[in-house]
Formats: C-alpha cells, structure tokens, sequence
C-alpha cells in the first residue's frame, strides 16, 4: 500500500548517499494545448522519467470537472498504456484558477465533498495511479478550507497518490527593500496540512520575475538586466523555506523549459522597468539572434537571453530603428548585451531613458543547475513544466 511504502521511502533519505540518489525523480507536465508534440517527446524519452502529468482537467464553475486532453482517444491512449507497461507512474493534473468560484465551492461542506468524490472516481475509474492538485489563484482566507479538502481527498484516495502543485514562496527580507506590508505572510498554503496530505509536493519555482526584490537590486547595482524566469539563487531560497515545514523527501522542484521576452526602459538613474510581452519557447529566440547576428549568453540569472531592438511593435522585422544603443556599450562587451549595455550607458549619459527587448529563457545548462541544486538539498527530485517538444534540444542530456 502506498502510506506504508512512503514510510520506506523516508528511511532512504537517513542512509548513504547512493541510497538516496537512486530515489530522485524526474517528472513532467505534458500540456493539452500541445499534445500531439508532448506525447511524442514524452514517448521519446519515456525511460528517463518515473512519472508524467497529462495536463490536464480543468474545474468548471459549477465544480465539474472538464477533460481538456480527451484522455481516452490518441495519443494520450498509447502513452498512457507505454507508461503503464514500464511502471511509470500516470497520474494527470486538476487545474483551477478561478478565486470567486474557488471560494464558493470549497467553503461549502457539500460542494467540496463532492468535488473531493469526483476526482476520486475520476482517478480510480481511469485507472490513475493518482492526481496532482494545481489550484492556483486562492486567497489567503481559503486557507483552512484548502487544507479540509486535501484531507478529505487524501482520505478517498487509499493508495492512490495525491500530488500537490503550488505556488513558491519568496523570504520576506527578499521580496521587499522596505518594512513588509502587515498582510505580507499571509499565504493561502498551509504548508503543514500540505505536507500531511500530499505525497509530493511540486513547487512552481518559476515565473519568478521580479519577486526578489533584493537580487534584483543587486543586478541594478551592477548595471545588469534582471529578467528571470527562475534564478537558481531564488529557487534554493524558496526551497529553503519550504523545508521548514515540508518533508524533504516529497519536495520536488519545477523548473521551466520555456521564456520570457519582455520591454525593458533604461533611466538615468540606472533604475530600470520591466513590462513582460509573452512566453516563449527557445525556438522562437534563437532564429532572432541569428538573424541579428548575435550569440546569446550567459544572463545575470544563469539563464540564457540576449538584447535588441525591434523595428516594430511586434518581433517579426529586426533592426535598428532608432539610437545605435550598441555603440555606447563599453568595449569588449559580448553580442549578447550590446543593446542592453548600451541603453543603460545612453541612459546616464544623455540623462535620458531607452527601450529595448529582453529575450531570456530557460535553457539545459540553466535546468542542470535547478536539478544539481535539488540534489544537493537532498529534496525528492524535479519536474519539468513543460514538456512538449520545444524545449531547449539539449534539455534531455541533464534530465534523466
């Protein structure tokens, strides 16, 4: 039974090394919006990962549940089978993210049991061998009503697993320069009652943009653009803090695959703000740089980007429409940051501002570090969001 094997489990994270290292874990999501490519990448590589994450349901407003994937047609049918064949474990994502409707359902004792109720039949009549959890956008006073129904779900499942999917959290000195706002800690996670009822727990360290605020002051400093989409000293933070609270052995940590472009403005003062555009998958930046002939490096995040400044409003013509920002970078400096280098010079020396684009993502050498960092932290493994045939080519040489 799962309880008594998860006792064992636990025993391994007191023994030896080798010991522990043979249970790291490799998961990943794998997105409806893009299934023919994930299935087939999944299938690729499906000797590399203990388990997957058909993404996904989605709860509806009055509580049902919707199969966005058609989990039963192809080519969700021979993945599934392939995984079950070689005892990969199967068990697909409940999303939700809608707080009003949230609230309704989960403070009324009748509509959570039944919420609770349909995904346990929902789990057990597919054959399942669990469900992951992904409710985001709570609020903080839906806290305790999480948490029941988490308990009443843990208690349905028997032997199933009940994955939990939730948001990072961000150390306080870190999130703020200045005294926090007294409504700062209040969270809408009880990571006690998570990690009674969870048998993972999957952090979304991602998305981090400018949530560290004191890294981010310390790039300004350095006259650095600062646009994570996960910096690895944010992730062991966030993954420090949930220790505290969560057993080690059912941490996991997300780690992207994608980007993000964003427009950037250079004051002066050396400030700099950030608007995000969209996301990306690293096949969309790479034919940018190499039109514009430059080569992406290393960013202040250890993530891969680079700069430049499009024609248009939209990326599709590249050039240099207006300020040659790139000859007021200081000599020496790679491709990569011509533009924003010299946008933020142009900036001090005209007193004025400059817009430019930011292109940062994800890349193998960026995930390396998230999956040597989990190691180190001796947390139970990683999980990849997303998998879906556009990651970084190199991404499968670090996850396995």
């Amino acid at each position: 039974m799962k309880r008594f094997s998860l006792l064992f489990v636990g025993v391994l994270f007191l023994m030896p090394a080798t010991a522990s290292a043979a249970a790291f874990e490799f998961s990943g999501w794998i997105p409806y919006w893009r299934e023919d490519k994930g299935v087939a990448d999944a299938l690729a590589h499906i000797d590399q990962l203990h388990e997957i994450n058909p993404f996904g349901y989605i709860v509806q407003p009055d509580g049902t549940l919707q199969d966005a994937m058609g989990i039963a047609d192809e080519p969700w049918k021979t993945l599934i089978a392939t995984a079950k064949q070689k005892k990969i474990r199967v068990i697909p994502t409940v999303m939700w993210c809608d707080p009003d409707n949230m609230h309704r359902i989960l403070s009324n004792q009748k509509s959570r049991i039944k919420l609770a109720d349909d995904i346990t039949a929902l789990v057990k009549r597919e054959g399942f061998d669990g469900i992951d959890i992904d409710f985001e956008c709570k609020r903080a006073e839906d806290k305790v009503y999480f948490s029941t129904f988490l308990k009443g779900l843990y208690q349905r499942m028997g032997n199933k697993w009940v994955m939990c999917t939730i948001e990072s959290r961000t150390p306080l000195d870190s999130r703020y320069l200045s005294t926090p706002p007294k409504d700062a800690s209040l969270y809408a996670n009880d990571f006690v009652e998570i990690n009674k009822y969870c048998d993972r727990v999957r952090f979304m360290t991602y998305d981090q943009q400018t949530i560290d605020q004191k890294i981010g002051a310390a790039a300004d400093a350095k006259d650095q653009v600062y646009a994570p989409v996960a910096d690895v000293a944010w992730v062991e933070k966030a993954i420090k803090m949930a220790a505290q609270s969560i057993k080690k052995n059912k941490i996991v940590i997300g780690v992207a695959t994608y980007g993000y472009e964003w427009d950037v403005t250079a004051y002066a003062d050396g400030y700099s703000s950030y608007d995000l555009l969209w996301s990306f998958n690293p096949g969309y930046a790479t034919p940018i740089a190499q039109t514009l002939g430059i080569t992406p490096g290393r960013t202040y995040s250890g993530e891969l980007g680079f700069s430049y400044i499009p024609t248009t409003t939209t990326s599709s013509v590249m050039g240099n429409q207006f300020v040659n920002y790139s000859s007021y970078a200081p000599a020496g400096t790679p491709s990569a940051d011509l533009v924003s280098a010299g946008a933020l010079a142009y900036a001090k020396q005209n007193n004025s501002n400059a817009t430019f684009r930011v292109a940062v993502w994800s890349d193998a050498q960026a995930i390396k570090q998230k999956v040597d960092l989990a190691r180190r932290l001796g947390v139970r493994g990683v999980a990849a969001f997303k998998i879906d045939g556009g990651e970084d080519p190199a991404f499968w040489s670090v996850f396995k």
